[in-house]
């Protein structure tokens, strides 16, 4: 009898690398240090993105260059994180305008249900989530596919076993999306 049961580390789930460009007219980008911004700099490293499919219509956003994940917590500051936990899931969706939009998939407004956004302002500064609405132009994304790639699955049943190493997922992140300092480091 032959068993199909493998564990493979293989590469199994397709996603793209892509440049995220609002229609604020500035890229996305990660610098190395986890701070999440706007440029108009349509070349610069920092832009590039990893998004890769975690769930339907559901994707984990990480910065090429810095390793790092995009996230949101729960008072709707974007942070970047070096594990892969819930936070860092996003609903994307494609707005009536053909813009892509990207909600937390954990967090929404309590009394409205109204979902929380990933967004850049004027100054491609980031917003808070529960600041940006899906039908503002901060929110209006068009993903600039650079090539197709193959990802391993980041898997969330590894977060029980890193917790005591990760970061503080929910901690107190700047404004400016830093990086959320691990406190219990040494």
């Amino acid at each position: 009898m032959i068993s199909l049961e493998f564990e493979t580390n293989e590469p199994q789930l397709k996603g793209i690398v892509t440049r995220l460009f609002s229609q604020q007219e500035y890229f996305l980008q990660m610098h190395p240090d986890g701070t999440i911004d706007g440029t108009k700099d349509e070349n610069s490293d920092y832009t590039l993105f990893n998004l890769i499919p975690v769930g339907l219509r559901v994707v984990a956003i990480q910065g090429v260059k810095a390793g790092l994940y995009v996230a949101m917590n729960a008072e709707g500051y974007l942070y970047s994180s070096d594990v892969f936990t819930p936070e860092c899931k996003f609903k994307e969706s494609v707005f009536e305008n053909y813009y892509v939009i990207y909600s937390s998939t954990l967090y929404r407004q309590q009394e409205s249900g109204r979902a929380w956004f990933l967004g850049l302002n004027k100054e491609g500064q980031i917003m808070k989530g529960n600041r940006v609405k899906k039908t503002k132009p901060s929110s209006h994304f068009v993903p600039k596919p650079i090539e197709v790639c193959m990802y391993r699955e980041p898997s969330l049943h590894e977060i029980g076993e890193k917790q005591g190493r990760s970061r503080k997922s929910s901690g107190t992140p700047t404004m400016n999306g830093g990086k959320v300092v691990n406190q219990d480091s040494t």
